[in-house]
């Protein structure tokens, strides 16, 4: 049974072709568009005449991969396939576009009003951000992760794995220019907390 679930939307030769192809692709394919469990909506552009489609399309969540032959029809949408394809591209398109946006949904995290962008090393606000060293990184995913206050010898365990150089002093130096690095640009001085038990967001 393949993970990714793609509705498909589109004119009829486009949904029998696909169902012609379902034992070469790497998803499963549904033409229900109220399906609950999909991942993908892959759409040939002439659906887009229907408006009960194109609204459901439009205020979709869903990834979208708009199916053209006309370069011209095309809006902003996730990705495109040119057809005609083979069958190999489609199961390329679909896949990439999948991996893409689980990579970047698990590199960016919501903290508090802020985004932390594990990839480009950023913690951002209303169009301001700081940079941000690896270690500060696993800090601040390591408070966000925990439902508790995490103590200096769980951070010295899960950030530094105890390294001869590194003590609860250097927790406390790290912590401390994090917390001013943050102040200093959003002027938040309760960004990280702490109590007896340990440091929490």
């Amino acid at each position: 049974m393949h993970d990714l679930n793609v509705i498909i939307l589109g004119p009829a030769f486009f949904v029998s072709t696909l169902d012609e192809l379902k034992p070469f692709l790497k998803f499963n394919t549904t033409t229900d568009y109220t399906n609950n469990n999909s991942d993908i909506i892959l759409f040939h552009t002439d659906i887009l005449k229907d408006k009960v489609k194109k609204d459901f399309i439009d205020k979709s969540s869903l990834i979208k991969i708009c199916a053209y032959n006309n370069k011209k029809t095309l809006g902003n949408y996730d990705t495109f396939l040119e057809l005609p394809s083979s069958i190999n591209e489609i199961n390329t398109v679909v896949e990439n576009i999948a991996a893409k946006k689980k990579f970047n949904k698990n590199s960016s995290i919501k903290i508090k009003d802020y985004y932390l962008d594990k990839n480009e090393k950023k913690l951002s606000k209303l169009g301001q951000f700081i940079n941000l060293t690896e270690k500060e990184i696993h800090l601040l995913d390591l408070f966000f992760n925990s439902k508790n206050p995490v103590s200096k010898d769980k951070i010295l365990s899960s950030v530094w794995n105890y390294s001869s150089d590194a003590d609860t002093h250097t927790v406390e130096t790290h912590i401390y220019r994090l917390r001013k690095k943050i102040n200093d640009k959003f002027t938040d001085e309760k960004f990280i907390l702490n109590n007896k038990s340990g440091y929490y967001l």
